[in-house]
């Protein structure tokens, strides 16, 4: 029996989920040739995404490694890893020699251009199987307007693991509440246990609340965070309004009552991922840090602070860098170095406390290519810039999380400098949607740029 659809994957696809062959269902998969030859190219690569790469070569090998070339042309069903071998299959995977095809008319001229290779290959099985929808995935837009223009009918985006359709739909972790808390509640039952209080009240004051959500008030009287989600009720831990705007850490107070949510996030010692989410000078770095400092420092609840980030170039890469993983790392992770700047500026000997800060917390640069495989004990691991990581890289770095540790993301949607990752797509956004219901992590949306005025008109008008 033929399958209803066929859809022939651009390597971008399996570079941003390496597993995506498990998600077509009953469906066909065609991977083209050449999406072989630029995995193998991007595989050597010193970069985080060869590990991508090397995780598609061996899913593909998976399902293909026991079959003969008449069966892979033909097309190898393919089994869900761990399930029996007579569970239902899905659908068929091939490999197409599309160095094979000869020009045509109708094809797009340029055979130089990979991406012209993989559409006019799409455009082949186009005609040869008019009974089937025949589909190319792509994360890559441009490709997908010239496969349009070339005549394939059937153009995607690859979204199985798009968790929202609208990024103003993404979660932002607090809500405000129209005039006094107080007066919204009929019937509340209050207790204190462990030195904290608590509020019951009926599910339907916060019918879309979700666990280690912020609630707040507009008169600043209230505030206080979901802690549990029944069906009939909601229990909220008061935090106090006025008590979270006088927290301080490392000398840092918050500005506003988002980084004051953050701020009570990252000391909380029950929430072991923070994920913090805003536009560029919103404080997020410098919260993030100075909650780090006192941890590590002050209260001894860890040994040591790791930093890590992406690393793709905003403008033309500077090339090979001297020097051992930190120093390399060096130049990627100065927005650190920044921060920690500010937060002495006023000392007597300002680059004098900065290196008192790094040894004292025993801060240390990583790149995600060495975070892999590691179990991390103790330690507060910043994660910056994580908008530029898929979410299989951020379940990589995630899953290193070991006994007595907390994770901290921070990212900004608005700056995405990955060339297949999207607001939709990125891992940020995945991570703050998948954890929502789990009551160890909690997520802030910053809101304000404090950095400058020039800071601030930029990020509004630009």
């Amino acid at each position: 029996m033929t399958a209803l659809k066929l859809y022939i994957l651009d390597t971008n696809v399996l570079l941003h989920d390496p597993k995506c062959l498990y998600e077509f269902e009953e469906h066909d998969i065609v991977i083209p040739m050449t999406v072989l030859e630029e995995l193998d190219d991007i595989k050597d690569r010193k970069r985080a995404v060869a590990q991508e790469a090397r995780f598609a070569i061996r899913a593909i090998d998976q399902i293909l490694s026991d079959s003969d070339a008449e069966q892979i042309n033909r097309g190898v069903p393919i089994h869900i890893p761990g399930t029996a071998e007579d569970t239902p299959t899905l659908g068929r995977l091939s490999i197409f020699p599309d160095h094979h095809l000869k020009h045509q008319p109708d094809f797009l001229p340029d055979q130089h251009s990979k991406d012209n290779i993989i559409i006019n290959c799409a455009l082949y099985l186009q005609q040869q199987n008019p009974d089937q929808d025949v589909i190319l995935v792509t994360k890559d837009i441009n490709m997908r307007l010239k496969a349009l223009g070339a005549g394939l009918q059937r153009v995607e985006d690859y979204r199985t693991d798009q968790l929202v359709s609208d990024i103003d739909l993404l979660p932002a972790g607090h809500q405000q509440l129209e005039g006094n808390f107080w007066d919204l509640v009929d019937n509340i039952n209050s207790y204190q246990e462990d030195g904290h209080t608590y509020h019951k009240v009926a599910r339907s004051i916060l019918p879309e609340g979700y666990c280690n959500e912020y609630i707040y008030d507009d008169q600043q009287e209230f505030a206080a965070r979901i802690v549990e989600v029944g069906n009939d009720e909601i229990t909220l831990l008061d935090l106090g309004y006025k008590h979270l705007m006088h927290q301080h850490c490392w000398g840092i107070k918050p500005i506003n009552i988002q980084q004051a949510f953050a701020m009570q996030a990252l000391m909380d010692p029950d929430i072991n991922l923070a994920i913090l989410n805003g536009a560029a000078g919103s404080g997020k770095t410098l919260i993030a840090l100075a909650c780090a400092l006192e941890m590590v420092i002050e209260q001894k609840r860890f040994n040591k602070i790791i930093v890590t980030r992406s690393t793709p170039p905003v403008a033309e890469d500077i090339g090979f860098l001297p020097g051992t993983e930190e120093e390399k790392m060096t130049p990627w992770l100065s927005a650190i170095h920044d921060n920690l700047e500010a937060m002495h500026e006023q000392d007597d000997k300002p680059l004098s406390s900065v290196k008192y800060a790094i040894e004292q917390a025993n801060i240390q640069f990583k790149s995600l290519n060495f975070i892999r495989g590691r179990s991390i004990q103790d330690a507060v691991v910043l994660i910056d810039e994580s908008q530029n990581l898929t979410p299989s890289q951020l379940k990589t770095i995630l899953t290193r999380c070991g006994k007595g540790s907390k994770m901290i993301c921070l990212g900004n949607l608005a700056q995405i400098d990955s060339s297949y990752l999207t607001p939709l797509t990125s891992g940020l956004t995945y991570i703050v949607e998948r954890f929502k219901p789990f009551n160890g992590s909690a997520n802030v949306h910053f809101e304000g740029i404090f950095r400058s005025a020039l800071a601030e008109y930029a990020e509004q008008h630009l």
